[in-house]
């Protein structure tokens, strides 16, 4: 029963990380150091294992949408790499009184700003269009046009940070990217979706491959989390289009 509760979880996990692109880690770690009893590195492995399956997953279906920005993901990619790295030698030093106030905090702090900023009305795509060194112009596989600029540096500076908070953390860095790039690079919310989903496979390969070999990820609940996440991950990916950008913040 376990197993079939897992897997079930995972299958919210995946659907509901990937229809808003932020890899569904910062449920994953709560709900291992909750009901499982797991120690914070534990955790942080085996939850960035599960998103690196789950944005795998979405990955393969964002690509079929053609809503990824490759310009921009692959570059903020590259940035978040060091810190994924340099963050999991820093779990090793974690205790859970240390963990649990710093993993609360922000997702605290990011609950209040996604808020405080989805509460107006959504504008239109030309309205979300920002000033700055990169423009960028996207077409979806249903023709919708998506046009915006952004400063590019700032996109990397914020990666570099998501990088990291993702493998101390193990959520992966969507949570961060993804209002990041809505709300400091302006990226329409539909691109941001498949935009982080697509960084996040990159930060979670590194930070997860850490994990692994720190001897951080707990084969047993990973396999039938992973496995519902996996599925779960392309239903969430495909209704991502069918919501407004306004309930996709919210």
């Amino acid at each position: 029963m376990l197993t079939l509760y897992l897997g079930l979880f995972g299958l919210l996990v995946g659907a509901y990380g990937s229809l808003v692109g932020v890899g569904g880690g910062f449920l994953v770690v709560p709900a291992l150091l909750l009901f499982l009893k797991t120690s914070p590195q534990q955790a942080i492995g085996s939850s960035l294992m599960v998103v690196l399956c789950s944005a795998t997953s979405a990955t393969l279906s964002y690509i079929r949408t053609r809503r990824i920005d490759y310009r921009s993901g692959w570059r903020f990619a590259l940035a978040t790499l060091p810190g994924a790295f340099l963050g999991a030698f820093i779990t090793r030093y974690f205790s859970t009184e240390v963990f649990a106030p710093l993993f609360g905090g922000l997702l605290a702090a990011l609950a209040l700003l996604l808020l405080a900023r989805s509460s107006g009305s959504p504008g239109s795509i030309r309205e979300t269009v920002g000033s700055g060194s990169a423009q960028r112009r996207v077409t979806d596989a249903s023709g919708r046009e998506f046009v915006y600029a952004f400063s590019e540096w700032k996109g990397l500076g914020i990666s570099a940070l998501a990088g990291f908070f993702s493998s101390i953390l193990g959520i992966g860095g969507g949570i961060i990217h993804m209002p990041a790039l809505v709300q400091a690079l302006h990226f329409p919310p539909h691109v941001a979706a498949a935009t982080s989903t697509f960084i996040l496979l990159f930060s979670a390969l590194i930070g997860a491959g850490t994990h692994l070999a720190l001897g951080h990820v707990l084969v047993g609940p990973v396999v039938p989390i992973t496995v519902g996440a996996i599925v779960g991950a392309q239903v969430g990916a495909g209704l991502s289009g069918r919501v407004s950008e306004a309930w996709l913040m919210r």
